[in-house]
């Protein structure tokens, strides 16, 4: 009797086991399994999140970073296709360095110029990570943070995070929400709000490597249109000094669509200095979230990407500096101008920059910045 009993608790125990495991090992259209992204990161559990719409389209997010890992949409053909790069499990987001795919960008996105700004009389001094100076919040921004996560619904996720005061340099505590949302209309909606006690800078962005077609491809042929007709210049070291740039007669004259290869070899010395397309577009739609403010056109799928955004510019940037070492979702490596990166953001080093919108968030006040990434077929 005792055997008996023994046997069917046994039994029962791996029932539950199997449905657990079931759970976790349902088919994803994206192909990913949520098992590879269980792990443990600074003490904290990372998992993969699924949002998805009644027409199928699926996203995939894990609190690491805050990183899109997957976005699968239909082409003309009705085939859904993943139209972002990155990982097939959570080890090479954590481990390969200096990758942000994906991921969620702060507190500060984009440059600040040797790391360095001043906010009501007192300089602060950020880490320099690129070319002396701070990008992206430098080498411990919310990209490398683990995020608390609630799943709303089947097509909501919430992620929070609260940033020390001091952290990276920064003053203040910043407190930080940002709601992915697939819509019904097969958008990516990226919401982002943050408060502060004390005042601080704040720029927040997503810094997803989008590719619409083969992943093992470069983008060139992909149409870009870019609703702007002014560039924040760069140097050599990616740096702006409070300039603008008009775009007219230039390569950077993308307000009607075209191919990104068209002009990007150009003698043009902005293009040296970035080594491509790798710059700041002011948008002309008034931060206008009805508007277009850029989309990306994939000839060979039909696939189709609008931005929608309330920011005044967008980092417009072609995998300058993918070179094909890194393999990524299903063992393809990301060549050179792999992928199309277009951030919502203020300008680059706007603490700096009084010309410039400003950057700066003060107590009882609440940062907010919308972007909507819409896909459809043509």
């Amino acid at each position: 009797m005792k055997k008996i009993s023994l046997i069917l608790i046994v039994c029962l125990s791996a029932l539950v086991v199997g449905c657990t495991s079931g759970d976790r090992a349902r088919a994803l259209k994206s192909g990913l399994s949520e098992a590879a992204f269980e792990s443990v990161v600074g003490g904290d559990s990372t998992h993969l999140y699924v949002i998805t719409n009644a027409s199928g389209m699926e996203v995939c997010v894990t609190n690491y970073g805050g990183r899109v890992v997957s976005v699968m949409v239909p082409d003309r053909d009705g085939h859904y296709r993943d139209v972002v790069l990155g990982f097939d499990s959570i080890a090479p987001y954590v481990n390969v360095e200096g990758n942000n795919f994906g991921a969620l960008i702060g507190r500060y996105g984009n440059r600040i110029e040797n790391g360095r700004f001043t906010l009501d009389g007192k300089a602060y001094q950020l880490p320099r990570n690129n070319y002396g100076h701070s990008l992206h919040g430098g080498p411990e921004g919310f990209f490398a943070q683990m995020w608390q996560a609630r799943q709303v619904d089947a097509q909501t996720l919430e992620l929070t995070h609260s940033s020390p005061d001091g952290f990276a340099g920064y003053p203040g505590r910043l407190d930080v929400k940002v709601t992915y949302r697939v819509t019904d209309d097969n958008a990516l909606d990226i919401a982002y709000e943050a408060v502060t006690d004390a005042p601080t800078i704040v720029n927040l962005t997503n810094h997803s490597y989008f590719n619409l077609g083969d992943h093992a491809s470069n983008i060139l042929a992909h149409e870009v249109m870019i609703a702007a007709d002014s560039i924040t210049p760069i140097d050599s070291t990616f740096m702006t000094h409070g300039t603008m740039m008009a775009v007219e007669g230039t390569p950077f004259d993308f307000r009607q669509p075209k191919a990104v290869g068209r002009d990007i070899e150009a003698d043009d010395e902005q293009l040296r200095n970035g080594r491509g397309y790798d710059h700041n577009f002011v948008l002309n739609t008034g931060c206008d979230i009805s508007k277009v403010s850029a989309s990306i056109y994939n000839p060979a799928n039909g696939i189709l990407m609008e931005v929608f955004t309330d920011e005044p510019g967008l980092q417009f940037y072609v995998g300058n500096f993918l070179d094909g070492k890194v393999a990524g979702k299903h063992g393809v490596y990301y060549p050179h101008r792999g992928a199309i990166c277009m951030e919502t953001q203020h300008y680059p080093n706007s603490p700096n920059q009084p010309a410039y919108p400003a950057t700066v968030l003060r107590p009882g006040e609440r940062y907010s910045s919308h972007c909507i990434y819409r896909f459809s077929v043509k």
